[in-house]
């Protein structure tokens, strides 16, 4: 077989590979021109139109959500710089396939570069900064963490934006109508709440809005009709797992924005959150720790029952399990979110941390340590010490911090819930004894 009838048999191949692809590949953008989003980077003036027009592409990580673009501008920038391309996955790719590329001028596009461990993103560097190759990469992760410090310096980071219902629709509607490499061929319709379903539905993932819209055509298909209408549309979409990965940067959004909304008195959005996460399988005893700690750095002794109630939640979790658990987490939930809030006793801690960090072991008065033996006794433990419940209200005027520290004080209630009567008891102490002393009771 000729050379010529090698090169048709190839190019029949990938044709009819191609075809086969899923929906989402073979409407891939061809030129920025048909690229969708990411306005904000490509539009006339901005970076990313810039370094396609300046034909001089630096090394830059591509970090979004999935199904954003962000393998797909990889290749569109490089194919504006018309420079030899090579792309490979994180997870299948180590150092010794690197090192094939020693000396040669190369873009070298990287999925999901937060997978590579920090020797192999050290492989990277001297290639990078001897201008060998420019490295895309492309992750889902904050790259302050997941990429290594030398490699995020010498390297633009861009951020990508889920796309928009209305970048979505665009897309669905492309693929609808593109008979070469999309739908068209089938003369489908889809009614706008389909669409609209569809894009909401994908929460910015075009991968998944692509599919899912392909799914719907086949489920037409086998009903014998041409239209996509919004039951058609639900049925493809069947059950998507939210947008939230325990392990990534999403997982520590949405719980942010949980605490948050508890400590902006927000049952409504704490609620929302709550669920976002119990929806996505997260570990309802991570949830309810958080929410033990909250009750008492945020609502302290403003509402002392709320870290009763939050600790009595766990239980409650640990009882009965999913999903009946949901009603205690969305009862403790919103009494945090609604109960007073002061930190008056995490800032006393955080006080008293910072003095005993600067001041280190400080002695411990005499007058408050125990004298078991004869000779401590002798030493003066235990010399001139004041039983408080010998004293009216319980309260005397003897110094308890240690010497240095004998005016500091570290606890301030706040006027909120039950710390109002604290700070007034407080206030009574010293008013009735402006001079510390304290009349022994009879």
């Amino acid at each position: 077989m000729s050379a010529r009838h090698n090169d048709l048999f190839a190019h029949s191949a990938a044709k009819a590979a191609a075809k086969k692809a899923p929906l989402a590949e073979r409407m891939r953008p061809r030129t920025l021109d048909e690229y969708v989003g990411q306005t904000r980077l490509l539009g006339p003036g901005r970076l990313l139109k810039q370094i396609s027009e300046g034909q001089t592409l630096p090394s830059l990580i591509l970090w979004g959500p999935p199904g954003c673009g962000k393998t797909t501008l990889a290749y569109l920038l490089a194919q504006t710089v018309q420079a030899p391309f090579v792309a490979f996955s994180a997870v299948l790719s180590g150092v010794k396939e690197q090192q094939r590329l020693h000396g040669k001028p190369t873009i070298v596009f990287v999925d999901e570069i937060h997978r590579f461990n920090k020797a192999q993103q050290d492989a990277f560097l001297p290639h990078v900064e001897k201008g060998l190759i420019v490295l895309l990469g492309a992750t889902t992760e904050n790259p302050s963490f997941e990429v290594i410090a030398p490699l995020l310096s010498r390297a633009q980071v861009v951020v990508l934006e889920a796309l928009s219902p209305d970048d979505l629709k665009l897309l669905l509607r492309r693929a609808l109508q593109d008979e070469e490499r999309g739908l068209g061929a089938q003369r489908l319709t889809a009614d706008e709440e389909a669409l609209a379903f569809l894009a909401q539905h994908a929460q910015g993932d075009a991968r998944v809005a692509l599919n899912t819209l392909e799914v719907a055509a086949t489920l037409a298909a086998q009903k014998e009709t041409s239209r996509i209408d919004l039951e058609l549309a639900e049925e493809a979409a069947q059950h998507k797992a939210l947008l939230y990965d325990k392990g990534g940067e999403e997982h520590y959004n949405v719980i942010s924005a949980f605490i948050k909304s508890l400590r902006g008195s927000d049952p409504d959005a704490a609620v929302y959150w709550l669920m976002r996460m119990l929806e996505a399988g997260e570990d309802p005893l991570f949830i309810v720790r958080r929410m033990v700690i909250f009750a008492a750095e945020d609502i302290g002794n403003a509402d002392p029952q709320a870290l009763s109630l939050a600790v009595a939640t766990k239980d409650a979790v640990h009882f009965v399990g999913l999903p009946e658990a949901r009603i205690p987490l969305a009862q403790a939930a919103t009494y945090l979110a609604t109960a007073p809030k002061s930190n008056a006793s995490y800032k006393a801690m955080l006080a008293a941390l910072e003095d005993v960090q600067k001041h280190g072991p400080l002695p411990v008065p005499l007058h408050l340590r125990n004298a078991p033996t004869k000779l401590m006794k002798e030493l003066g433990y235990g010399k001139g010490y004041q039983y408080a419940h010998d004293y009216e209200g319980a309260v005397t005027d003897q110094q308890h911090l240690p010497d240095a520290l004998r005016k500091r004080r570290y606890y301030v209630p706040s006027d909120r819930g039950q710390e109002q009567d604290i700070k007034k008891r407080m206030e009574e102490f010293r008013i009735r004894n402006p001079e510390g002393s304290r009349r022994k009771a009879d």
